[in-house]
């Protein structure tokens, strides 16, 4: 399987601030506010490298001991 269970959750949540950012842009209706000029698309941006970063995330598999 190319991605783990962890991945998914990365990327649930980089889905998660994305949506939360375009929400508060929603709920401000205001194109020259504060949210949607600075705290936007710093969060927005930061969210799109998240999930890029957890598709390419390979977690560390645990090495069995061998005897």
């Amino acid at each position: 399987m190319p991605l783990e269970p962890v991945n998914y959750m990365m990327i649930a949540l980089g889905g998660l601030v994305i949506a939360a950012s375009y929400l508060g842009m929603f709920i401000e209706q205001e194109v020259d506010g504060i949210f949607a000029l600075f705290i936007s698309p710093v969060t927005l941006v930061g969210a799109y490298l998240w999930i890029i970063f957890a598709i390419l995330y390979q977690p560390q598999s645990k090495k069995k001991a061998t005897g």
